[in-house]
């Protein structure tokens, strides 16, 4: 009879045991930065090392259609925090440029949306983002943090608040001075030419010209040349900086170990937070360029410069799972590995080198709807719970994550709003086979450029596009010549009727269909117009994030951990005690 009492006991404890972990799971999301689809092992690759990486796919399982919201670092960033199109929070752009560029921007993720991360905070889970955040950090002052991580459900931030640029890192050329030269040269000399035409017509006396108002013009043009060309000579101090929570540590930022230091943080994190659930985003700067390697990696893959950061990143993946082993939460975490977009396919260095990656089989890359740009790696481990090896075809998002962990830590999904994500949990755990993603609709900036259809009666996946970017090295007004594809114009080719394909027996977008080949196009395109019918309707007019005025970069909201005129120099290590500083 003891016995017996003792073994309901025992079977009792185990019950709730896998209870509490299939309900209050860790959680460890891992972001790369535009890291093709085509990159890893697990996805086909038989060049470049991943192990770590493959070994998530071997004990869980492989999303095969994982798609981003966006082509875009900043709007589909936006989409995976908050499980909605970036189009709902305004975060995606009406104007030329898509993204964050400044850290004194005005611009960012608003404080009204609602963020995985707020909500397991809510549930009391320790929550954590190690990395690239690129959602803005100010509104009106330089101390006001209200696009911050911190402001949107993080407890701990360590990172970059905008991105890897090119100009971060000394040698690796310029994003910005090619972009200024299009973009302000014509204007400069516009304005110039109208002061020196103004001049002379008031000297000649054929128009009066109020000399005081002439005056103020030339000043202001001065002013706003010489601020322009202070910002970018001290780019790399203004712009590139690690911060700690609230504070900068390293300005400028150094790559010296940094993925190392990022993963050391994460590691850290983990082991302070084994006891109670955790929420971790270690979102990687690797492979955005300016591309970075510790020497332990350098020179050792057969790729490169980008091979060695995509095995070092591999490394770094590694470490997280061993961690995971020490303090016995392997069988209590769910751990996801993607990355924001499909690589950067027409990256090359100053020297030359390929710095872009690789999308096997699919077209195009990112800043492009093509399935290069978005389709993504998207891995899911937890062992016990999700499926192991297991392979799944269907059109998922990296919105799905939102409700899939908000529904695991049993917090509530907001009412007041759409959710566009669907719950994974169904899908890996093989209780369904088909995904809730009818239709995906994907966006070129602020402007629908493509719409796939999953049927459910049908295996096919139809994509139907109303414009594409002019994506060649020989076409100098397309993507090449831009650093990234724009999304009107005459950037882009509109389709009358729309450029339609089936993906599941097409997957790169070869040929594209026509009424003679296929015998439902008309109907196809009629469903479709439908469902871009419906989901505008859906759509709520939302404060621009992107609009020029917040894209500026504002002098009141730059950070500086010294000061302005000492060239903003300071290096703390993680103890946050002074190294050294710097003037001048």
């Amino acid at each position: 009879m003891k016995l017996l009492v003792f073994l309901i006991i025992c079977q009792r404890a185990i019950h709730s045991v896998k209870t509490h972990s299939a309900s209050n799971p860790n959680v460890i999301l891992l972001m790369a930065d535009d890291l093709g689809i085509g990159d890893l092992g697990c996805y086909g690759n038989r060049t470049l090392r991943t192990p770590n990486i493959d070994k998530l796919a071997e004990e869980g399982v492989t999303l095969t259609q994982h798609i981003a919201a966006s082509p875009l670092c900043t709007p589909s960033r936006a989409a995976f925090l908050t499980g909605r199109y970036p189009i709902r929070s305004g975060m995606a752009a009406f104007s030329r440029v898509g993204v964050f560029l400044f850290s004194a921007s005005s611009g960012g993720l608003p404080s009204e949306e609602v963020t995985f991360s707020k909500l397991l905070k809510q549930r009391g889970y320790a929550t954590a983002l190690i990395g690239k955040w690129h959602l803005g950090m100010n509104c009106e002052s330089s101390n006001d943090f209200c696009h911050h991580p911190l402001s949107h459900g993080f407890d701990y931030f360590y990172g970059l608040t905008v991105t890897n640029f090119r100009d971060c890192k000394p040698g690796q050329g310029s994003v910005f001075l090619k972009g200024v030269q299009k973009t302000l040269v014509i204007p400069i000399q516009i304005a110039g030419i109208t002061l020196v035409s103004l001049a002379i017509v008031q000297y000649i006396g054929l128009l009066k010209v109020p000399f005081q108002a002439l005056g103020y013009c030339m000043i202001i043009t001065a002013i706003s040349l010489a601020v322009l060309i202070f910002f970018f000579y001290h780019f790399r101090h203004l712009n590139c900086f690690l911060m700690r929570d609230h504070q900068i540590i390293q300005q400028p930022l150094s790559y010296e170990n940094l993925t190392q230091r990022l993963t050391k943080e994460a590691v850290q994190f983990i082991g302070r937070n084994s006891d109670a659930p955790f929420l971790l985003v270690l979102s990687y700067l690797h492979v955005h360029t300016a591309l970075y390697a510790s020497e332990n990696f350098r020179g050792k893959s057969k790729h490169g410069l980008y091979g060695d950061a995509v095995e070092e990143m591999d490394w770094s993946v590694g470490q997280i799972l061993d961690v995971l082993e020490k303090y016995n939460l392997t069988d209590k975490t769910l751990v996801y590995f993607t990355s924001d977009q499909g690589a950067h396919v027409e990256e090359i260095s100053s020297s030359g080198e390929v710095h872009g990656g690789y999308n096997g089989i699919y077209k195009g890359g990112k800043s492009m709807n093509w399935e290069g740009g978005i389709r993504v790696p998207g891995l899911l481990r937890w062992p016990g719970v999700v499926q192991a090896g297991a392979y799944i075809d269907e059109p998922t998002s990296n919105m799905d994550i939102f409700p899939t962990i908000v529904k695991l830590a049993k917090a509530q999904l907001p009412s007041d709003r759409i959710i566009d994500g669907h719950d994974l949990m169904p899908l890996l755990q093989g209780k369904v086979t088909r995904s809730k993603h009818e239709f995906l609709f994907h966006y070129c900036n602020a402007y629908l450029n493509a719409v796939r259809w999953h049927p459910g009666n049908s295996e096919s996946v139809w994509k139907v596009f109303f414009f594409t970017p002019n994506f060649s090295p020989e076409d100098s007004n397309g993507c090449y010549d831009s650093h990234v594809c724009f999304c009107h114009g005459g950037f882009i080719t509109w389709h009358d009727p729309p450029l339609l394909f089936d993906l599941s027996s097409d997957p790169e977008e070869k040929v594209p269909l026509t009424p003679e080949t296929e015998s439902r196009f008309y109907e196809i395109l009629r469903v479709i117009h439908l469902a871009v019918d419906n989901h505008t309707r859906s759509l709520h007019a939302a404060p621009d994030q992107l609009s020029w005025n917040n894209l500026l970069w504002k002098p009141w909201l730059q950070l500086c951990c010294s000061s302005l005129f000492q060239s903003c120099y300071c290096d703390y290590d993680s103890e946050g005690s002074l190294l050294e500083t710097h003037s001048g």
